[in-house]
């Protein structure tokens, strides 16, 4: 069972053995949101199902809970606020069952953007209850640079399934949570932007420049290395504790501008033996729409 990483070597290992698995694309752009369906038509992992931030990973925009218009019953409420509002539980399961995805199943997530969209699937597989899941490290270029196969055909449906919830095997934290608890030692927040939007210098998307008082800053690519891939564990666990300076691993909540980009940095933890850590889904983008909360520019003191 792979949980967190999966090389490409391991993941070709799989394949020929014949494994149930299932390998899922994730690749996608903000500001052309159908861009990453015509990359994966164009070439991707045989086998493997696209899954689109904004329709299969992310509630409707404007249903109840995220910015208060309420939308058709069957999409029920969503999970958090934000500009990518997690799907209910329910509703994910029943995209996970519609393509056939089941419990049983090692799930293989990808994308061309360092993980930053492929990301978003690990997450709320965990969330799910669902063990057997990793991102393959280094993404569709690691595999295209090792001699691994793509494809443009049209893959095949698959049989419904019936993918079962379990327990979260993550934690997710909301706005009143977030907001009760600055300041406090148990709450340890850092923001996966760039240090530009972090510091309020540009903000393309959101109402409000800056961040969230308190918040530590580090951008979520600085977990990969020149290769593209997760720099090595030991690595890793050094930058965030230098970046903790003594804060508890335990008390990490991750944020971004709408809870996508942060999860790079909670796997990052994850590999270097730091976690597990929480996740603010609303982020940003919920937070600098909901009235009366502090916002803070420039560097922290």
């Amino acid at each position: 069972m792979y949980t967190t990483l999966i090389s490409v070597e391991q993941l070709q290992g799989l394949k020929a053995n014949e494994a149930r698995l299932m390998v899922f694309d994730c690749t996608f752009d903000l500001m052309k949101p159908d861009a990453g369906a015509q990359l994966y038509r164009t070439a991707h992992i045989p086998g493997a199902v696209y899954a689109h931030l904004d329709t299969a990973l992310s509630a409707k925009h404007g249903v109840a809970g995220a910015h208060g218009v309420v939308v058709a019953k069957e999409e029920g409420p969503p999970a958090s606020g934000g500009r990518h509002p997690l799907p209910s539980r329910e509703k994910f399961a029943a995209w996970l069952s519609s393509v056939g995805f089941a419990n049983d199943m090692q799930a293989v997530v990808y994308d061309r953007n360092g993980a930053n969209y492929c990301g978003r699937l690990w997450w709320m597989l965990k969330w799910m209850g669902h063990e057997a899941v990793a991102v393959l490290d280094g993404g569709l270029q690691a595999w295209q640079a090792a001699g691994g196969a793509v494809t443009d055909r049209e893959e095949p449906s698959h049989f419904q399934s019936n993918f079962v919830t379990g327990e979260p095997l993550t934690r997710l934290v909301d706005t009143k949570t977030v907001a009760a608890r600055l300041a406090q030692a148990d709450q340890t927040l850092i923001d996966a932007r760039a240090p530009q939007r972090y510091r309020g210098e540009v903000e393309p998307l959101d109402p409000i420049a800056g961040h969230i008082p308190g918040a530590l800053n580090r951008p979520f690519s600085e977990n990969l290395g020149p290769d593209g891939k997760f720099k090595p564990a030991a690595q890793l666990r050094a930058e965030f504790e230098s970046l903790l300076a003594g804060r508890e691993p335990s008390t990490v909540v991750h944020q971004c501008g709408s809870g996508v980009s942060a999860v790079p940095n909670l796997l990052a933890m994850q590999v270097a033996g730091l976690g597990p850590t929480a996740l603010y889904a609303g982020s940003w983008s919920e937070w600098s729409n909901t009235p009366g909360l502090p916002t803070r520019q420039g560097a922290e003191p």
